[in-house]
């Protein structure tokens, strides 16, 4: 199983798009600044994930995240994590 996953850095209010098959320790890795895309930019949250039967799927999921269609996706589907409600 894989999963792909998206962080939110409360120090700028970026997200990152990634995927992994082990999610906690991915995550983990990522907060304690091994991952050179996000080490500048936490604190992090994980505000969302999918699960995913295999490395391919996973990889066209993170891809279509960071499309202008997968942003929006994105911004419905975490619509309360955005405005609070």
């Amino acid at each position: 199983m894989y999963y792909t996953h998206i962080l939110h850095s409360e120090l700028d209010g970026q997200f990152y798009a990634g995927y992994t098959q082990n999610l906690k320790e991915r995550f983990e890795s990522h907060c304690q600044g091994h991952v050179e895309s996000t080490k500048n930019r936490r604190p992090l949250k994980l505000i969302y994930f999918e699960a995913c039967m295999d490395q391919a799927d996973a990889l066209r999921r993170e891809k279509y995240f960071k499309t202008h269609y997968g942003k929006m996706f994105l911004k419905k589907r975490l619509k309360s994590y955005f405005t609070g409600r």
